[in-house]
Order: C-alpha cells, then structure tokens, then sequence
C-alpha cells in the first residue's frame, strides 16, 4: 500500500506542476481533466501527509521519551504519543476508503424519477410524498433541483415525477443507493374500515446524459404531441403542448408537459430519454463486469423491494442492509441523511472487506 500511496504523491506532483504551466490554458479540455484528476487525488493525498507527518513525529517522540527526566515535558510528550496512537490506526482506515476505486460516475449530476406502481390512488399519493422528501433532503445538501416533468392522477398524486439534481459534489454518489422499489403500509385517508393497505413506488436514479454519452440520431426519434392531461394550470390543459417521445431502436419513451410550448418540453423530454438510455447502457455494462451494486430497479413487483416504510409500526426498513430506521414522520420530511449514510458505510465496508489489504 505504501508503494501505491507514494506513487499517487508522485502524480498529484505532476498534476500541479502541469497546472502551473500558462500553456495549458490554451486546451481548456486538458485543464478540465488535470484539474478533475488533479481533485479526486486531492483527499488521499492529503490523508497520507497527515500519516507521514504524524508517524515521523510519534517515531521520534518514542525515542525521545525514554531519555526525558522532565517530568512536564515527559507528560507532554505522553500526550502527544496517546493521541499518535488514536489517530494513526484512523488514519490508516481512512486512506483505506480513499484507496477504494472510485464510481466514475459519482461526480455527475442526475435525474431522478419517481413513479407510482402497484397500489393504486394510494401508490400515487406516497410517490409523490417520496419525491417531496426527495425535494427537501436535496435542497438542504446544497444542490440545485429542477422539475422536469410531473404527471398526475385523477387523486391528486403522482403518476411520474422526474426532476434534474445538479451543482452539489456528487450528485450521484449522494442519491445512487436510492434506486429501487419502495413499499408503504399504512391506512390510508380514504380507508372506512382501518385496514393497512400495501403500495409501491419505483425510484430511478440516472445518470444526466451528456451529448458525448448518447447520441441520438433525429429520424430515430418518433415525436407526437398530445392535449396534457391532469392537473397542469389551465394554458397546459387548453393546447397540444405535451411531447411524447420514441426512441424507436430501443423503444425507450419519455414525455414531458410542464413546459409552455412544444419546444421547452420536447428538448425536456428527449433530455430524459437519453439518461434513461444511458442508465440501460450503464446496467449493461455492470452485468456484463460482474459488476453488484445495492442499487438496483426493479420491475416494480411488490417481492422486489428495497424498502420498507411502515407506518402503523412508524418504522422505515432498508433490506439491503437490514436496518432499521425510526421516526417516519421525520423521515417523510426529508431527513434521509442517515439512512444515505448508513448505505454509504455499508457498500464502503463491502469493498474494504474484499480489498486485497484485507
């Protein structure tokens, strides 16, 4: 590990050195990518100076300590050696978790689409509750959130909503445990007779397509507009401004009305069909690598879930990682940090576990 450790010094060397030449501006594509390599090296690098430092001084505190008759200058140096001996072994975990290869994909912004499916009005109504919770948690860690397309239900909740996160770090290494079925039980507002009723909803985590990511060729695209449907302001309902899109090689669709003309929604709406596409190619990719991931869609079936909310036992359950999480009102408000976290740990701890150090 220390020849890895050292290599990585030796390169973010290079990388600032680079930087520092006035010609690299004249390529704005390479200084974009030194800089970006330059950035994902940064915390490794700064850990094992750390390390270095700390151990070069706790070796010499040792040495000195045994030939100390001072008795305050000998406590001092005590001291100095008990927090040496808590933070080295820290320090050696967190260069660890450094040293993990990185998801390339873990800087990029997303879409994230949620969708109503088994349950009924009641699937619709916790979807749209989820992206709510989704909405908040966004905004409080910083990033920006745009709406990009809402349909609705006769019910007054989802039947799809698909919004843009971007501008914070790590969009997607920050939402990506997110993907998957996500099954309610409670009693619901319209229920006579006080029983639980079970609904799901299907999260899809997407990577923002890029044009270099996709590429799109017009005459496969099949574009038809349509009279919106649900509640979408009057100007929505009263003209043909929705856009339904085809991609007719993959037969992947995407609609978008949010928008005042067909332009606005049909750039929207082919936006969010080259993320889905991309995030088909993505999923091929990882079955093909043998790649396990904890997020993961599934076909929306009630068996394939990933979490749990249950609210007459006010208790959310993650099944990847068999945890509990207490407090759903609270939750429902965006509060999801810990349970983000807890997943981050987790897939961290996995890939620790099958580290060559290990």
């Amino acid at each position: 590990m220390k020849f890895s450790l050292d290599n990585i010094i030796t390169e973010y060397e290079a990388l600032e050195t680079e930087l520092t030449d006035p010609t690299i501006y004249a390529d704005l594509k390479r200084m974009k990518a030194v800089n970006q390599k330059k950035k994902s090296l940064q915390k490794t690098v700064e850990l094992y100076r750390e390390y270095k430092q700390l151990y070069a001084n706790y070796d010499e505190l040792k040495t000195l300590v045994t030939n100390e008759k001072d008795p305050e200058m000998l406590d001092m140096m005590k001291s100095e050696i008990a927090i040496a001996d808590k933070r080295i072994p820290e320090l050696e975990e967190e260069i660890k978790i450094a040293l993990l290869p990185k998801d390339p994909n873990d800087e990029k912004n997303i879409m994230l689409e949620v969708r109503a499916w088994v349950g009924g009005d009641e699937a619709g109504l916790f979807a749209h509750e989820l992206a709510e919770a989704y909405k908040v948690f966004a905004r409080k860690e910083g990033y920006t959130l745009e709406v990009m397309s809402e349909a609705w239900n006769d019910a007054g909740g989802y039947k799809e909503g698909i919004f843009k996160i971007e501008w914070g770090a790590g969009a997607y290494a920050r939402f990506k445990y997110e993907s998957g079925v996500h099954r309610v039980q409670r009693i619901p507002e319209t229920e006579k007779n006080g029983r639980v009723h079970t609904s799901t909803a299907t999260v899809a985590v997407m990577i923002e397509a890029e044009d270099v990511d996709v590429v799109i060729r017009e005459e496969d695209l099949e574009i038809t507009a349509c009279r919106a449907s649900g509640a979408g302001g009057q100007h929505v309902n009263k003209t043909n401004s929705a856009i339904r899109v085809v991609h007719i090689p993959t037969g992947v669709v995407a609609e978008c009305q949010n928008e005042r003309s067909q332009l606005q929604n049909k750039l929207t709406a082919i936006s969010v069909l080259k993320s889905r596409i991309l995030a088909i190619e993505e999923e091929k990719k990882a079955q093909l690598e043998g790649a396990t991931r904890l997020a993961l869609v599934g076909s929306g079936d009630r068996s394939e879930k990933i979490r749990t909310y249950n609210f007459p036992q006010d208790r959310l359950t993650d099944h990847r990682i068999n945890q509990n999480f207490p407090n759903l009102p609270v939750i429902m408000t965006g509060e999801l940090w810990h349970i983000i976290d807890a997943l981050a740990i987790a897939d961290q701890t996995a890939k620790l576990e099958a580290a060559s150090w290990k």
